[in-house]
């Protein structure tokens, strides 16, 4: 529920941890985080998004991901109750989600739920969400700019009559050399981002307005192709088949959490920010759910298999013409440029954030005082994530991102529990309903999806982690400012035990 009338956190009395054990565990207290906010290294970041923006981001960052380019990997699953996969995601990230809009009204900040865990859960587990954050964000850009490719080979056949030759539109391992596609959207993305927050919320509205069109335009004419009997049997491969999708779906999802990175560019994030996290995610459900459902009733489940371009697709064997396949694919073109501009922006403010405290390096957190962007963290960001698009299949990019999320997301609900625990009295702009009880569920519905996932991606979320793990003990640990105290002496590190 939302409190119209919060105001600034009541202030805490940090204490000195001692020992390493207690290093590990020590919080950095929610005032320092907020005094610290916008500032970086050269200049500032600008106040300058409002409701309407943020909105806009997070749909932009969630719509178009699970539609344009996953949902061939997880109708073969789910059968036509993909739809109903589509809803336990959105659920899963619905109790998630009331747990972001809480903490981005308290906490504000750019650093989204590895500041939140910061502020509750200690350094330690910072640091392991910030790392699954890496994942999360920069993974998926790479996952969502390899989909870009297919459409744009869709985009081409139907205007110019011609292909992308297959060396320069795959990755190796899916029959390419390189995916020239995959990394020509992630650079036109690191563009936009360099001119600053606010011209690229412009581009990114946009866009995000082509995509709502081009989807309802999907449902318009498909439906003409829907038959009954496309719907039995509604669940063919049984709860299983249904969970497995969902937990693959859930990468769809992902972007919800973008507005959250914003909160130091936000004109009013007490209020603007739970809002734009709940509308943004409500909105997107349901026009997943309505086009899943189209697509199911307009074309066998089984045709589903490896199309990684299922609606062009779909739309080709309904109507028998090259204008709206056409037409879509310029929609998921746009869509999924959106996707890639907003999720990299999320990237870029979560690295600013913890470059801030020091626990990676100083480059992350200097900003142009022209554009107020961080320039150098956005052009290192941009050209690793291009690299990985043009170079790894999308499959097991989607896995990876979605074991990353789901225990971000996880690790996000405790930090609302602790919070309401240890800092009472403080001041919320929106409150979980039922606190404890639906972080719980939120907390409990992260760990089943991450069940429902391959060994395969487990194995791959180890390894990471044990590389987090390595980095921050070798780099992170010695040079956070909550160690090194007098690297700004009038802001001087605090910590709590």
């Amino acid at each position: 529920m939302l409190d119209q009338g919060a105001g600034p956190p009541v202030p805490e009395t940090p204490r000195r941890p001692s020992g390493t054990g207690a290093r590990l565990m020590r919080r950095k207290p929610v005032e320092l985080l907020v005094a610290e906010g916008g500032q970086g290294a050269g200049g500032d970041l600008r106040r300058s998004l409002g409701l309407w923006q943020l909105t806009m981001i997070s749909i932009g960052a969630t719509l178009g991901t699970g539609i344009f380019v996953v949902l061939g990997e997880a109708v073969p699953d789910a059968g036509p109750a993909v739809t109903v996969s589509f809803l336990i995601a959105g659920l899963t990230a619905l109790f998630s989600a009331l747990s972001y809009a809480e903490l981005a009204g308290s906490i504000p900040v750019a650093g989204s739920s590895y500041s939140y865990a910061y502020a509750t859960l200690g350094e330690l587990v910072a640091w392991v969400c910030g790392w699954c954050l890496l994942l999360e964000y920069g993974v998926s850009v790479a996952a969502v700019a390899v989909g870009w490719g297919q459409y744009i080979d869709e985009l081409l056949q139907g205007t110019l009559g011609v292909n992308l030759p297959q060396a320069l539109s795959a990755p190796p391992g899916e029959g390419g050399l390189f995916n020239v596609p995959a990394l020509l959207v992630v650079l036109l993305a690191m563009v936009f981002l360099l001119g600053g927050a606010k011209e690229s919320a412009r581009a990114n509205t946009v866009m995000v307005v082509v995509k709502i069109l081009a989807l309802l335009l999907f449902c318009a004419v498909a439906a003409a192709g829907i038959r009954e009997g496309n719907y039995r049997p509604f669940m063919p491969m049984g709860m299983a088949g249904v969970s497995a999708a969902g937990a693959t779906l859930f990468f769809s999802y992902i972007g919800f959490d973008a507005a959250s990175t914003a909160g130091e560019e936000a004109k009013n994030p007490q209020r603007d920010l739970p809002r734009a996290i709940l509308l943004s995610l409500v909105l997107v459900t349901v026009l997943y759910c309505l086009v899943a459902a189209v697509a199911v009733g307009a074309l066998p489940w089984r045709k589903f298999e490896g199309s990684e371009a299922a609606l062009a697709g779909i739309l080709h064997s309904v109507t028998g013409a090259d204008l709206w396949p056409t037409l879509l694919a310029f929609g998921a073109v746009v869509a999924i440029a959106s996707v890639v501009l907003t999720v990299l922006y999320g990237q870029t403010r979560i690295l600013f954030a913890m470059s801030r405290d020091g626990l990676v390096p100083a480059v992350f957190s200097k900003v142009h005082p022209r554009s107020g962007a961080p320039r150098a963290n956005t052009v290192i960001v941009s050209l690793f994530c291009g690299a990985l698009a043009a170079a790894v299949p999308l499959g097991r990019l989607a896995d990876a991102t979605s074991i990353g999320t789901l225990f971000a997301f996880g690790l996000v609900n405790i930090a609302v529990i602790v919070l309401r625990r240890t800092r009472p009295t403080m001041r919320r702009s929106f409150r979980v309903p039922a606190s404890p009880l639906l972080p719980l569920v939120g907390l409990g519905l992260c760990l089943w999806m991450m069940f429902s996932l391959d060994a395969v991606t487990w194995v791959v979320f180890g390894a990471w982690m044990a590389a987090g793990t390595v980095v921050y003990f070798a780099y992170g640990m010695r040079r956070s400012r909550l160690t090194t105290a007098d690297d700004s002496p009038s802001k001087p590190a605090s910590t709590e035990e």
